[in-house]
């Protein structure tokens, strides 16, 4: 995606559905696009409420273990707040100083919670085999957990809106500092997952939490800590996926429906749209199931085989090339992983529902 950007000469695709329009046809580029840009999107904002909330009530248990429990719907709705402000700042430049200090901090909480970790040692219940006491089970687990990693590796979504605030000048094209920022940001990513994901397992075994924080209790103010910069984590990322989602409603409501670009309709698109996020949040706040089912359902068509689809239909590489089939081998894992994972992402929600009542 970073390569196709400017791969016009003279035209930039700054938005994921140009460059869909330019692959597919003016029509049908929109249609294959913006309907999973917007699940995708819309989807992580969603998990995003989720995890600030569940991070929030984590804090307020540890710094007030007197105090009586406050339901999560309440710390959902506290960091929702947060949004009805940040959401009426105008683009990616003027969250940028937000977006820095979202990367400092997964690097840091990441960092504390396999420190934290090793600090607690292995468990002496500790079991490492399968959660599930099923086939069935434990296939659907890896279902969901496919959705997991896709959703962990997913930023494609937004690659070329972020390229499209690089300055590109004829001998100095934007590829090249988006290159750069590419392999940071996922070397940033490798560094706060796989530490996390094998010493977690390796103290914890299967009762690791989803979210591994919420696993941990002691030393109370460094776990406090992380679950704060978890906070200003989430509340960075999802501004992220928000702006493209504002921007395409407001383009959708001025010019399709003809409303008058103003302030007031910024305002009340933006409230809405974080007050929807907020409400799915409450009514579904199952952080793992929400993982799994928006990786493979959002995700994996966005990031995992439509960008190759438009690379094989504009790039035309040769049959049988080593480009052609690498890229149809992405096409055929992520279809799979489109399929797959959302079923048992579903069904995780569907157990967890069971015990759970709305709104507590």
């Amino acid at each position: 995606m970073v390569e196709m950007h400017e791969m016009v000469p003279g035209k930039r695709f700054d938005r994921y559905h140009e460059l869909g329009q330019h692959a597919f046809g003016e029509k049908l580029g929109l249609y294959i696009v913006v309907p999973q840009q917007l699940i995708c999107e819309v989807g992580v904002d969603i998990v995003y409420m989720v995890t600030g909330g569940k991070s929030l009530q984590k804090i307020h248990n540890l710094v007030c273990k007197d105090c009586a429990p406050i339901k999560l719907t309440y710390f959902i709705m506290i960091f929702a707040s947060v949004h009805f402000v940040l959401s009426h700042l105008p683009n990616f430049n003027s969250i940028s100083g937000v977006s820095l200090a979202a990367a400092v901090m997964s690097l840091s909480y990441s960092t504390i919670a396999w420190s934290a970790s090793v600090h607690k040692g292995v468990q002496p219940d500790v079991d490492y085999g399968y959660k599930a006491s099923t086939t069935s089970g434990t296939v659907f687990d890896f279902f969901s957990a496919l959705g997991d990693v896709a959703f962990a590796y997913a930023g494609h979504n937004v690659v070329l809106e972020i390229q499209a605030t690089i300055p590109s000048k004829p001998g100095k094209p934007s590829k090249g500092p988006m290159w750069k920022g590419v392999v940071v940001a996922y070397i940033v990513v490798a560094l706060c997952y796989f530490p996390v994901a094998l010493i977690g397992y390796y103290m914890f075994g299967n009762k690791v939490e989803d979210n591994i924080l919420i696993s941990l209790e002691k030393p109370t103010w460094l776990i406090v800590a992380a679950n704060m910069f978890v906070v200003i984590h989430v509340i960075g990322s999802y501004q992220i996926y928000a702006i493209p989602v504002f921007d395409m409603l407001e383009t959708l409501l001025v010019k399709k429906l003809h409303f008058r670009p103003s302030r007031k309709l910024r305002f009340v698109t933006r409230n809405i749209y974080v007050a929807f996020t907020m409400f799915v949040g409450i009514c579904f706040p199952f952080f793992g199931g929400l993982l799994g089912f928006f990786g493979g359902f959002a995700f994996a068509p966005t990031t995992y085989f439509l960008p190759c689809i438009m690379w094989l239909a504009i790039c035309k590489p040769k049959r049988f090339s080593l480009s052609w089939i690498i890229n149809w081998i992405c096409i055929i894992l992520g279809f799979l992983l489109m399929i797959l994972s959302p079923i048992g992402g579903l069904r995780t929600i569907i157990l967890n529902a069971k015990d759970y009542k709305f709104f507590s």
